[in-house]
């Protein structure tokens, strides 16, 4: 039986740690490495993981313009 990676939650990943985890998903994805049977779960982890990244992009990006620009 075909046994699904129990995955750490994506709230508890630090930006570095999501990153890693998606280039690695994307390797396995690319070298054909991926057992179709597991496709869906690592695309579902992969989609949580771009949005935690985009995420704190977003939040940092914002930070930063309040700090370079305090006016407004």
């Amino acid at each position: 039986m075909l046994q699904i990676p129990e995955f750490v939650p994506v709230e508890k990943l630090s930006y570095s740690q999501a990153l890693s985890e998606l280039e690695s998903i994307l390797r396995k994805m690319q070298s054909d490495e991926l057992d179709i049977d597991l496709l869906a779960a690592y695309t579902r982890r992969a989609t949580q993981l771009l949005t935690k990244c985009r995420s704190r992009l977003v939040a940092t990006d914002k930070e930063l313009q309040s700090i370079l620009n305090p006016q407004g």
